[in-house]
């Protein structure tokens, strides 16, 4: 029998062209499955279910990925915020769902003319990073709160290098750009922008092209300036503590002859008052014994010669003029004529009346002595 003849069927219930049989329970799935897609209005309102199921169940998933946060509006008005994993929301138009970068940091760099406070007109850069911190106010804060920073930093740093000369601009930059930082951020705040700074930095400072090479010669001036000062004070470290040194040498020998001297007059003037005592005890003893001292004193610094007849001499050197040459050394001195030394003393006829009454003359002291 042909494979399309009527009514013909195998042992297993499949014909060449007859209905197909599911065995066991899915027969019974496929049934159903078949009367999904058969016409009718039937049909077409399980269609439209299963397609707003299906649209129902997309719409109200969400998926936040880590870097993002999702911001739900409920009929336009905020409701919440979600943070990075997988959410349900009320289907559209109930809730709307829009996500913000918040983790991912940017960047923002320019370089804008800037007047100093004297008078000086400097080219600065400024390089600022930051990130969403308030996916909120980022959205409905302000109208566009990126280009309110750029405007607010441009604002912040002519108002502070306005009020600093140049010098602190070109070489002390590091105090300014903590004070632009804070009140940039004060600004942001401010104008509700929802971002956050992460760093701020005025990398650049330079004068415009056309003043460059004065201001280059200024700046060469200043460093020739600042090489004496460092000079100067490196002399003055090296020679004020010489200079403290021999002071106190100075000082320390001016006190030691001061004691020194102090005390040698305090000494004199005790012997003097203890010579006043013993002279007015015994004048005659006391006037020799000073006299004795004063000639020993003498003696002993002058130079002892013998005669030819064993008679000791003093020889009292006589003090040769300042142009004289000296004999010089290993020559001998000629031997000294006796009769030069002591001379012959003839007799007086008329001996003075000292002599005659047998008394010495007065010393210098005033005393007298007797045979």
């Amino acid at each position: 029998m042909a494979w399309n003849t009527p009514g013909n069927s195998s042992g297993n219930g499949r014909g060449p062209r007859g209905p197909s049989r599911l065995p066991g329970g899915l027969d019974a799935i496929g049934d159903r499955l078949r009367g999904l897609f058969d016409g009718g209005p039937g049909g077409i309102a399980r269609w439209v279910a299963i397609g707003l199921v299906l649209w129902l169940l997309f719409n109200c998933f969400v998926l936040v990925q880590e870097q993002e946060r999702g911001v739900v509006l409920r009929f336009g008005q905020f409701a919440r915020v979600l943070q990075p994993g997988p959410h349900f929301k009320a289907p559209w138009p109930i809730e709307s769902v829009t996500k913000v970068v918040a983790t991912t940091s940017e960047a923002y760099s320019e370089t804008v003319p800037v007047l100093t406070r004297d008078g000086n007109m400097v080219n600065v850069s400024i390089n600022v990073q930051y990130r969403v911190g308030d996916p909120v106010r980022f959205l409905f804060g302000s109208r566009d709160a990126k280009a309110t920073l750029q405007q607010a930093a441009q604002s912040v740093v002519r108002e502070q290098v306005g009020r600093s000369d140049l010098d602190t601009v070109l070489g002390a930059r590091s105090a300014l750009t903590t004070v632009v930082r804070q009140r940039l951020q004060a600004s942001l705040d401010a104008y509700r922008t929802g971002l956050l700074l992460t760093e701020l930095n005025l990398p650049n400072a330079r004068p415009p092209d056309e003043v460059k090479d004065a201001f280059d010669d200024a700046q060469r001036a200043t460093s020739d300036r600042a090489t004496a000062i460092n000079e100067a004070q490196a002399y003055a470290k090296r020679i004020v503590p010489e200079a403290r040194g021999a002071s106190a040498r100075i000082r320390t020998a001016a006190e030691g002859y001061k004691t020194a001297t102090i005390a040698r007059a305090e000494g004199d003037a005790a012997r003097f008052s203890l010579l006043v005592e013993q002279y007015q005890a015994a004048p005659e003893v006391t006037r020799k014994r000073l006299w004795l001292e004063t000639v020993q004193g003498v003696l002993a610094e002058n130079r002892t010669i013998v005669g030819g007849d064993s008679r000791q001499l003093i020889y009292v050197p006589m003090q040769q003029p300042s142009g004289a040459a000296r004999a010089p050394a290993g020559t001998q001195t000629p031997p000294i004529d006796p009769q030069v030394l002591s001379p012959a003393i003839e007799a007086d006829a008329n001996p003075p009346r000292a002599a005659r009454e047998g008394r010495q003359p007065r010393t210098a002291g005033g005393a007298e002595t007797t045979r």
